[in-house]
């Protein structure tokens, strides 16, 4: 097992908001599938407890949206797609109960990085904190599989970080396309493990 993860390394949890996740909020208004979620959200648990014992960084990445800086571009596909632009880009709205997080609470060591793009790397400060905790591998955790966790895996990746997918604690809101997602990312992008893979590795077990 590779005991790596254990250097240099840091847990990300990406999204995991009630808009996202929780049975009110928007995308459960939408009819999305959540069966997905709250089983990714035990093991995203599972990992925080064991990254805080093993002194692992633990980051959290939350989409935090506001009128005056919403995508013209996402504004634009939505319409495209016959949906209300200013509506759809709503998600996460900057002090609404929809950007709260969703059974998961940043410990009062752990770090908070809010985004307002799909990836956490754009227009954020992830990478000056990568920098600061002289971090070289990133264990991504979160949702959407397809969109937001995909997108920081790959801006991860082209910024040199060694990307590692726990497989188990991300969630989509169909089965197939939370697979497909996996199986592109770790043909190109990232090493795919489960989340008893990762604590193997933490907890130095071969």
């Amino acid at each position: 097992m590779d005991k790596s993860l254990k250097e240099h390394s840091a847990l990300l949890i990406i999204d995991v908001q009630q808009d996202f996740c929780g049975p009110t909020g928007l995308m459960a208004h939408y009819n999305a599938d959540l069966s997905m979620i709250d089983g990714a959200v035990d093991r995203i648990e599972l990992l925080t407890d064991h990254a805080h014992a093993q002194r692992i960084p633990v980051i959290y990445v939350s989409l935090v949206t506001r009128p005056q800086t919403d995508s013209r571009a996402m504004k634009a596909w939505y319409a495209r797609q016959g949906m209300d632009g200013e509506q759809a880009v709503a998600l996460c709205r900057d002090g609404s109960p929809g950007a709260e997080w969703y059974r998961v609470k940043p410990a009062a060591e752990d770090y908070i990085v809010e985004k307002q793009r799909y990836s956490a790397f754009v227009a954020t400060n992830l990478e000056l904190l990568l920098q600061q905790l002289q971090i070289k591998r990133l264990i991504v955790t979160g949702v959407t599989t397809e969109c937001c966790v995909d997108s920081t895996v790959r801006d991860g990746f082209m910024k040199d970080y060694e990307m590692f997918v726990v497989e188990d604690a991300c969630a989509a809101y169909e089965l197939e396309m939370h697979a497909m997602s996996i199986k592109i990312i770790g043909l190109n992008f990232a090493t795919i493990m489960s989340t008893e893979q990762v604590l193997t590795s933490w907890n130095g077990v071969e």
